[in-house]
């Protein structure tokens, strides 16, 4: 039996996962594009804006932790450590502290009360509190879902009767269209700033896993993260995301999570609580110049390993492979297959258009969950309960770790296992067990070793906090 001791508080606030449904309010199809010309016209955008604005709400968050996690970095000094040697034992800590308030706004898509954010505005938030433009009124939020991945998250206040923003689509949307951003910079109050369509479809940003981002010039803030972005007729184009900036400051580089990638992804967590992305289970690379001539088609993603036990193993799709298009719909790139196939549902099947040594052919699978890449994976190692992987690059991008942490990631954790019982959490990095430091996978299955079946001392390192876990 494995004993623990977790030091981290619980938090005054979780997940409430639970089925739902939405309806949303739909922007007219097909608008028409273009600009005024009369002479005794003057362009603003005031009854449009006033509609928009009032969908959009602000985001107070803050969290309760424990002081112990500050006292344990502290004392981990070896200054301190020798200071409470000699001086007697160190004092003990208050039980828990409020961290100071982070602000960050959203955008209501139900009359009922249903609100999109961003997920880093949210995620580890012990209180989430919400007012409305012009109103002195706080609503505390729950939280429905949240997904690391499109860094999207699903917020529920009591309420009704409300305003919902109307959604637009992706094929309503072009480069040069006039935007406006919404949301509560630096918490000055809610804002507008208006610029144009800079860029669509744009990837390997390295903000997100699961990139396909809008791109603008209209000033987006901090603050301003989880709020709209709108176009001319008022409808929602997209969840303003994050700034491409060296100082912190705005630089006409902002991202925007489309429309449709929101719709998919708000619709999973109001049904589900979570998403549940299709998985095919290999890896792809670009068609490159050099490759063009092998292929008969210049557009696509080459299969350049199949995972075993995947369903494209099942397929018997082959290293060399150039999957040219999904359900009849053309692939341009790695990064559409990849939003394509994960678009689509667990045990959904599809369709894909391989081109093989010359000939085209078709070969129908059935997806598995994007959670069982972790079992499947062989660059994944199983410890009493862990899914782990090293700090490669990639990793640290995919799960925004900074790159002075150095440690084992904990990617999943089976449900019951020891390590879940004994508060190990995903995305938790082990940096230490007693006294060795950990920086690899062997590292940490050796020390597991050494200490194996005696009680030992665990350091992770959980959204910036050094937490101690006692196993055995």
């Amino acid at each position: 039996m494995f004993l623990s001791k977790k030091i981290l508080l619980s938090t005054l606030l979780t997940s409430s996962l639970f089925s739902g449904s939405i309806t949303f309010e739909n922007a007219p199809n097909n608008p028409t594009h273009k600009l005024p010309n009369s002479s005794n016209e003057i362009l603003s955008f005031n009854s449009i804006l006033k509609n928009s604005m009032s969908a959009v709400i602000n985001i107070s968050t803050s969290t309760i932790v424990s002081s112990q996690n500050d006292q344990n970095r502290l004392f981990n000094d070896p200054f301190f450590q020798e200071f409470f040697k000699n001086y007697g034992s160190r004092p003990e800590a208050p039980t828990q502290r409020k961290q100071a308030s982070s602000l960050g706004s959203g955008v209501i898509i139900s009359k009922d009360g249903y609100i999109v954010t961003n997920h880093h505005v949210i995620s580890d938030a012990d209180e989430i509190l919400i007012t409305m433009n012009n109103s002195d009124k706080e609503y505390i939020a729950k939280i429905i879902g949240t997904d690391k991945g499109s860094d999207l998250a699903v917020i529920k206040i009591e309420a009704k009767n409300l305003k919902p923003i109307r959604l637009s689509r992706a094929k309503d949307i072009e480069l040069g269209d006039v935007v406006f951003a919404i949301g509560n910079p630096f918490g000055v109050g809610q804002t507008v700033t208006q610029g144009i369509v800079s860029a669509l479809h744009k990837d390997h940003v390295g903000i997100n896993q699961y990139e396909n981002f809008i791109q603008t010039d209209a000033s987006i803030n901090p603050g301003n993260s989880g709020g709209a972005l709108i176009d001319s007729r008022g409808a929602l184009i997209g969840i303003n995301s994050a700034i491409l900036s060296q100082s912190g400051g705005n630089h006409g580089i902002g991202f925007t999570i489309p429309i449709d990638m929101v719709r998919n992804i708000v619709t999973k967590l109001i049904q589900d609580g979570k998403v549940n992305r299709g998985f095919i289970g290999v890896n792809i690379s670009k068609v490159t110049q050099e490759l063009k001539g092998l292929y008969q088609h210049k557009k696509g993603a080459i299969i350049t390993d199949v995972q075993y036990n995947s369903p494209a193993s099942k397929a018997e799709l082959l290293r060399g492979d150039l999957i040219f298009a999904i359900n009849g719909k053309e692939v341009k790139d790695p990064s559409e297959l990849q939003r394509m196939v994960t678009s689509h549902n667990p045990k959904e099947i599809i369709t894909l258009s391989i081109e093989r040594e010359g000939k085209n052919i078709e070969k129908r699978l059935t997806l598995m969950s994007r959670d069982m890449d972790k079992l499947i994976s062989k660059n994944h190692a199983t410890l009493e309960g862990l899914y782990l992987s090293e700090l490669t690059p990639k990793i640290r991008q995919e799960h925004q770790v900074s790159p002075n942490i150095e440690g084992v990631l904990i990617e999943d954790i089976v449900a019951q296992s020891p390590a879940h019982l004994n508060g190990f959490r995903p995305n938790d990095i082990i940096i230490q067990v007693e006294n060795r430091n950990i920086s690899t996978l062997q590292e940490l299955k050796t020390s597991f070793r050494v200490y194996k079946d005696q009680t030992k001392r665990v350091y992770i390192n959980r959204n910036g906090y050094i937490i101690l876990l006692v196993t055995k």
